[in-house]
């Protein structure tokens, strides 16, 4: 069986105009698509004592996703405010509340026991990632970042590097999968949204389309995709098939609320002040 955990960040995505919030963020949405796909799945990381952390905890549980590294902390689990122009997710505002955290020797000892970890570039774990990658295969995410310096921090760490396309041509998205290749990555895998995928290795690459649906909500399909290809290339198949496969998933993704489902309702008289002020800030929140 593949084995695969994701340390770092969670959220509740708060889609104020719905009255609903979701379980997601990065590497929680990973390891949640990592146990869809049949894998067995673990998730470390951090929430708060509060509605958010048990919609969280509650969710991970019910994905038949391990727990067992799962903190619960004093203070707020993040939340993000999302909006929506055309199915397209807008994000409004956000608050990291506890989910930033320092790994310690026993969770490290605990991602051993897996074929690969997953960490995304928004969990603030890249201290770690030397730490981690001796551990385990690594998977990163550097979603939008796109500091060259930074790609060649982690990119040697690399058995899969993946890059959101967003906003790039397609000669700017082929140097940055050759600066990571060049630097160490084994595989670097581009989402291009509507566009489709690349999946690079040394001397070849592979592309596939996206697959035609109407999407509800796009929120999650990127790490729907880096799950299923990290899934795959562990499964050993075939480059072309695992980016059929991601594209597939993906899609299906896109058409449900909320990046894994689990909705509850937003309950505005128990949100923190916090919360409740960053609402007031998201002048966007009603779009959908």
């Amino acid at each position: 069986m593949v084995k695969i955990a994701a340390i770092g960040d969670n959220v509740v995505d708060c889609y104020l105009a719905r009255g609903e919030m979701y379980p997601g963020g990065n590497c929680l949405n990973v390891s949640v698509y990592v146990s869809r796909f049949g894998g067995r799945s673990a998730y470390v990381g951090a929430i708060g004592k509060d509605r958010a952390g048990d919609l969280i905890r509650t969710a991970l549980a019910s994905e038949r996703v391990d727990v067992t590294r799962l903190r619960r902390l004093e203070g707020p689990t993040a939340y993000c405010f999302i909006g929506h122009r055309n199915a397209d997710r807008i994000f409004l505002d956000f608050d990291l509340g506890v989910s930033v955290f320092t790994p310690t020797q026993e969770d490290l000892d605990f991602l051993s026991g897996f074929q690969a970890v997953h960490i995304g570039q928004s969990s603030g774990l890249d201290p770690w990632v030397a730490a981690v990658s001796s551990k385990s295969l690594l998977s990163y995410d550097f979603s939008t970042r796109r500091e060259p310096g930074h790609r060649r921090e982690i990119g040697p760490y690399c058995y899969l590097a993946s890059v959101s396309g967003d906003g790039l041509d397609d000669n700017e998205l082929a140097a940055i999968a050759a600066e990571l290749l060049g630097c160490g990555s084994k595989w670097v895998l581009v989402t291009r949204g509507r566009a489709g995928a690349v999946l690079h290795a040394d001397t070849v690459s592979y592309r596939t389309q996206a697959r035609l649906v109407e999407p509800v909500d796009t929120l999650g399909a990127g790490d729907t995709f880096i799950a299923r290809t990290l899934f795959g290339l562990l499964k050993e198949e075939a480059p072309q098939d695992i980016l059929g496969h991601a594209a597939e998933a993906a899609a299906a993704t896109c058409r449900y609320y909320g990046a894994i489902g689990h909705a509850t309702a937003i309950e505005l008289g128990k949100m923190t002040p916090e919360i409740l002020r960053g609402a007031r800030h998201a002048q966007d929140w009603k779009t959908v």
